[in-house]
């Protein structure tokens, strides 16, 4: 089992892209282990159950696996931030994100994702990551803020989410269909 949050249920599921959300470098390791088919991990050997193998229909899925898996692992804490370059440097990293809402919260400024702290933790640790040659992204909901991440280097944005983008396009249709509901909302 990987240590990281129920991660062994994923890759016994077929997936091949796995994206570990609070990854304490202490734990990097073994989330790459439990990623990959032995020799160079421990991920069990189900591929007639495995989705990625279409359940035993790929030709040679066991040996070429690890050239379609790739491991990307979330810096969230304070901590995760100040050890953001040695998670990076861990063999079978292929990506880091950084999660600006839970670093906030770790940071005592909780929902505050765009306070300068947390912005500058965020540009510290997508810095960090970067000089070790590995991808690395954030979320930014709000245009600006995705605009200075893009400045200072992340290699990928995510700039919505699919339940906001759900949301708002509800609430359009509600303020064009329903009398009188012209509520403002606001969230991301």
């Amino acid at each position: 089992m990987a240590s990281c949050r129920g991660g062994c249920r994923f890759w016994t599921s077929g997936h091949a892209r796995f994206w570990c959300r609070w990854c304490p470098r202490l734990h990097t390791r073994e989330v790459v282990a439990a990623a990959h088919y032995p020799p160079r991990g421990r991920r069990g050997v189900g591929s007639a159950l495995s989705r990625s193998a279409r359940w035993n229909r790929v030709d040679d899925y066991l040996t070429e696996a690890a050239a379609h898996v790739s491991v990307l692992v979330q810096v969230e804490t304070v901590e995760a931030v100040a050890a953001a370059s040695e998670i990076a440097a861990v063999d079978g990293v292929d990506g880091v994100f950084v999660g600006p809402s839970d670093l906030a919260a770790s940071m005592g400024l909780i929902g505050q994702q765009t306070h300068p702290d947390v912005m500058a933790a965020v540009h510290s640790a997508l810095t960090d990551v970067k000089a070790g040659g590995v991808p690395a992204g954030v979320n930014a909901f709000d245009p600006a803020v995705a605009d200075a991440y893009m400045q200072a280097g992340a290699s990928f944005i995510l700039v919505g989410a699919d339940v906001a983008v759900l949301a708002r396009a509800s609430e359009s249709l509600a303020t064009r269909f329903i009398p009188g509901d012209d509520t403002a909302r606001s969230s991301y």
